[in-house]
């Protein structure tokens, strides 16, 4: 669709000027739009944040005051002149009462009369007697003489030495809340406690004993209501937005008018894991956006220190951010549709005013789309003697002039297309030439170079197997010559002399196989002719050692029908070379996989071994055929490969090899139905393509 619209702009005259007129008006109506858009949601997102920063600090005094208004209370209490008589004419009865209504009138959970060293010596009850929680609140009253207030966490073994009933009455089941850090915990049985403690004092002033008191903050909801009702009064926030404040123990609601539904307290939820590493981890206060139970508000954090200077829990105020939303897009929308609907009529004068215009201008753009559609047509006259009417006349004679010369190009072009048609044909079927050429010349060098390194190969073996039998000769003369010497003492070292002559022996045969391999034409005249897929069996039970030791498994494939004439000792060398290779390179327990068949054409066969190994890298493949190349790191010579292919290439035959790193290695043994020798040179290949 918006590749239409810019086509029609870019093909009308009345559209370019329309956009001309139009673009810097709705350019300048848009950007006044953003600036407004984003000044004014910057503007009132930073006054929400500064107006819940603010609650939040209102907050924080209010839990200040709190805790001084309790400390204040438990003060009057050791200073009034009916606790001071009963204390000083130990009247345990009329202790307990004060100390009951102080519990009741107060909101004191617990109020206690110790020792200097904690020991209970009067309660607000009948409780047996005890010890209250030591700590440094404690240990800063006793040394300093002076009142303390402070926030302690009591466990549930602490709250079951105050009171059973305490220690039962704070207990909140944990609530899953969506975003909230992983937890295994189920119950919070601990308590956040508004703790105080007021020194006792005798007539002489001297501080006797301590009046130790406690707020448990859990499951209480004054607090919280009392800063809500003072922060977030009637017509404070936007219609249908609620203010909250919470108290959190670690991360954990205990105390809070957050809703998750009507009438029940969202208690037992946990802040999100994104506040509670900003707040509790950090120890910093978060500000900003956050989701709370169930929906976004804009939240104030701030962390609640104990009186270890722990980090125990946090203070919460924040208002339902969805109203403000709305309100905003509402207000930002109604602005949108007057400033449209101004931009409306504005451009609307702007296109009746310049129809008179346009008009002309599209006549001849009409005529221009008739021509390009084939059509003879022209402007003709306008009835105007402006411009525009100048402009027609002089149009319709360049059609004129502009259709002789039409014809003229496109003969031309006829012309032009045809040779460069013929010209790209040709030099296509040359390059194709050329490339088969150089691919040509390439296999030509590689069989080149390997022909010069097998024939250096060769007599290098010619001249070893020489130099070699000289001294064999030698060795088995004089031991001919020993013998004689000997006489009847020979037998004393018969056994000696028969391994030195089985050792000579040995060496002749070994010379008599590199003499073959540099001279194959003279032994061709044990040439058989051989079943393929036997005698693959018959090289498999040479082999069977080197495969039962690593647990290999063989699977043949035989589809080969022709025979080969061939020496069938040396087709076994090559084959038990390529198996002993696939063997060292598989791993314990893996697979050989050997098939044969005919080669193309009917006429020759090819051998397949392939294994599951390691691979051949794509920087080693060429060199694979070299003499002394190896790739194993203990044990290999680099004639292996070397050798088989001096053989099979002695008969007119081939090897080829694929491999890919880490999937394994196939060797193909390519062999002709007849052997091909010319001399004493390297033969050439027979029909064995395939």
């Amino acid at each position: 669709m918006w590749s239409s619209v810019k086509r029609k702009i870019a093909g009308s005259l009345r559209y370019k000027l329309l956009l001309l007129v139009l673009f810097p008006m709705f350019m300048i109506a848009f950007l006044t739009v953003g600036f407004v858009v984003y000044w004014s949601q910057d503007f009132s997102q930073n006054q929400l944040l500064r107006r819940v920063n603010t609650d939040l600090n209102v907050a924080h005094a209010s839990f200040v005051r709190l805790q001084r208004d309790y400390l204040s209370q438990l003060e009057q209490l050791a200073a009034s002149h009916a606790f001071y008589t009963a204390f000083a004419n130990r009247d345990v009865d009329r202790i307990q009462d004060q100390l009951a209504v102080m519990r009741e009138t107060t909101g004191f959970d617990f109020v206690n009369v110790t020792d200097l060293h904690g020991r209970w010596i009067l309660t607000h009850n009948l409780a047996p007697a005890g010890a209250s929680k030591l700590g440094p609140l404690h240990r800063q009253v006793v040394t300093w003489g002076t009142p303390g207030v402070d926030i302690e966490i009591y466990s549930a073994q602490d709250l079951q030495n105050e009171s059973p009933q305490l220690a039962g009455a704070v207990r909140i089941p944990l609530v899953e809340t969506p975003r909230a850090a992983p937890s295994d915990r189920t119950l919070e049985d601990r308590a956040m406690l508004i703790r105080a403690i007021v020194p006792v004092r005798d007539p002489k002033g001297t501080m006797v004993a301590l009046l130790d008191g406690g707020v448990v903050l859990n499951n209480s909801f004054g607090l919280v209501d009392e800063i809500r009702n003072l922060v977030y009064g009637p017509d404070s926030l936007a219609q249908g937005s609620i203010g909250t404040v919470t108290l959190f123990l670690d991360d954990v609601s205990i105390s809070t008018n957050v809703p998750v539904s009507p009438g029940e307290r969202a208690l037992g939820t946990r802040v999100s894991a994104v506040v509670r590493n900003h707040v509790l981890e950090q120890g910093r206060t978060w500000v900003d956006y956050a989701f709370v139970v169930n929906d976004w508000y804009i939240s104030a954090y701030e962390p609640v220190v104990d009186v270890y200077g722990k980090r125990v829990g946090m203070l919460y105020t924040g208002f339902l951010e969805a109203p403000f939303r709305h309100a905003y897009y509402h207000t930002l929308g109604a602005a949108l549709v007057l400033l449209l609907l101004g931009m409306l009529i504005a451009s609307l004068v702007v296109v009746r005013g310049a129809k008179s215009i346009f008009k002309p201008i599209e006549s001849i753009a009409a005529v221009v789309r008739d021509i390009r559609n084939g059509k003879d047509k022209r402007v003709g006259n306008l009835a105007k003697d402006d411009e525009i009417g100048e402009l027609a006349a002089q149009f319709d004679a360049t059609l004129n002039l502009l259709t002789v010369r039409n014809e003229q190009i496109r003969q031309a072009a006829e012309r032009l297309e045809s040779t460069v048609d013929e010209r790209t044909s040709e030099l296509k079927e040359k390059n194709q030439r050329l490339e088969e050429t150089i691919a040509q010349l390439e296999a030509a060098r590689q069989q080149l170079v390997v022909a010069e390194k097998l024939a250096a190969l060769g007599e290098l073996t010619a001249g070893v197997a020489h130099e070699i039998n000289n001294p064999i000769a030698v060795i088995q003369g004089n031991m001919d010559v020993l013998r004689q010497e000997l006489g009847s003492d020979l037998d004393r070292v018969q056994v000696e002399v028969d391994l030195v002559l089985e050792q000579i022996a040995r060496i002749h045969a070994i010379v008599d196989k590199l003499l073959r391999y540099s001279r194959p034409s003279q032994y061709s005249a044990e040439l058989q002719e051989v079943e393929p897929n036997r005698l693959v069996d018959e090289t498999l039970i040479l082999v069977e050692h080197e495969l039962a030791a690593k647990s290999l498994r063989v699977d043949t494939h035989y589809e080969a029908t022709n025979s080969i004439t061939i020496n069938a000792q040396e087709l076994k060398q090559v084959l038990v070379n390529l198996l002993v290779n696939a063997a060292h390179a598989s791993d314990s327990g893996g697979r050989i996989a050997i098939s044969t068949r005919n080669c193309e054409g009917g006429s020759g066969v090819a051998i397949s071994i392939s294994d599951q190994g390691r691979g051949i890298s794509a920087e080693h493949l060429p060199r694979v055929f070299d003499p002394f190349f190896t790739t194993k790191r203990v044990g290999g010579t680099g004639l292996g490969l070397s050798v088989s292919y001096g053989l099979l290439r002695r008969y007119g035959g081939d090897i080829a090899v694929t491999s890919e790193p880490g999937r394994g290695t196939t060797f193909e043994v390519l062999l002709p139905e007849r052997p091909v020798f010319l001399g004493d040179k390297t033969p050439m290949h027979a029909d064995a393509s395939a």
